[in-house]
């Protein structure tokens, strides 16, 4: 529910005349970055998508906080915003961290091995952060933890924006979309943000993004998700009062929520589980045929 409910989110803001953003008219390419997800999705309407790709291993929020973590940062309010702000004092270019897969033409993400990398460069280091917060590191400390964070993010960045040039490309080879919408906790980033922008006005397309401070309220993203299947008739009745104690309950922690593209096909570690039910989209076409 809070993967579905996080496409949602961008939704409910653009129907709110307060903010100035275009109602969920037309198809739309979708980008969840999360801690725990990262997809690429065409969403042709409420409940029909098209995956076109998701993460292999690390999600984009995960490498983030870990990042974060190793640097010795306050994880108080967040990894990724204390690593954001660390960035700014950082040269971005300071470490030549590879971008992932830029071999691999798919849509997948991965960031298990920049991870990897960055925490073997933090090793490789003169600093401790495990026993020197940040707060308490000298200038030369403080700079170098900068440098790795801006040299991260920028990468990391980077890898996002290569899997979403893509996932535009495919999308427009299948329906004429007209925005792309960035959702999950990782689109309060104002670095993703800015770079996405960048990426939407060069493909001709609105962006469409949740204010940074509702990125990640899920309160608000599954209310919504529930009022829009409401809205179309989706419901489930209660169950009976007399219903037995050992009743059958399909819990389905993970559950693909489209079909995929077939250019977009490969092992995830995030499918694992859930290739034992049809996806959303499929469930949502069998129920709208009835």
């Amino acid at each position: 529910m809070n993967v579905l409910s996080s496409l949602s989110i961008p939704i409910l803001f653009s129907l709110f005349p307060c903010v100035a953003e275009p109602q969920f008219q037309s198809i739309q390419n979708v980008v969840l970055i999360a801690g725990g997800h990262n997809l690429l999705l065409l969403a042709q309407k409420v409940g029909d998508y098209i995956q076109l790709g998701t993460t292999l291993d690390d999600a984009i929020g995960e490498a983030y906080d870990k990042t974060a973590r190793e640097l010795g940062l306050d994880l108080s309010k967040g990894g990724g915003p204390a690593l954001e702000r660390l960035a700014l004092e950082g040269d971005d270019k300071a470490f030549n961290f590879s971008v992932p897969m830029r071999s691999v033409q798919d849509c997948n993400f991965s960031f298990a091995g920049l991870k990897t990398r960055v925490k073997m460069l933090i090793s490789s280091q003169d600093i401790k952060p495990s026993i020197v917060h940040i707060d308490e590191a000298n200038a030369e400390d403080r700079q170098i933890r900068a440098d790795i964070a801006a040299s991260f993010q920028r990468v990391a960045v980077l890898h996002l924006e290569d899997r979403c040039d893509r996932a535009i490309e495919w999308a427009k080879s299948m329906a004429p979309i007209r925005s792309l919408v960035v959702s999950g906790g990782v689109a309060s980033n104002k670095v993703v943000r800015e770079r996405l922008r960048n990426l939407a006005e060069k493909h001709g397309l609105r962006i469409t993004c949740p204010p940074p401070r509702l990125c990640t309220d899920n309160g608000v993203m599954i209310a919504w998700t529930g009022v829009e299947h409401f809205k179309l008739g989706r419901i489930q009745p209660p169950p009976p009062l007399d219903e037995p104690d050992d009743c059958y309950l399909d819990l389905r922690p993970r559950w693909q929520l489209g079909e995929i593209y077939a250019g977009g096909l490969r092992t995830a570690r995030s499918l694992k589980s859930t290739n034992a039910h049809p996806s959303l989209t499929a469930e949502m076409r069998i129920h709208s045929s009835m």
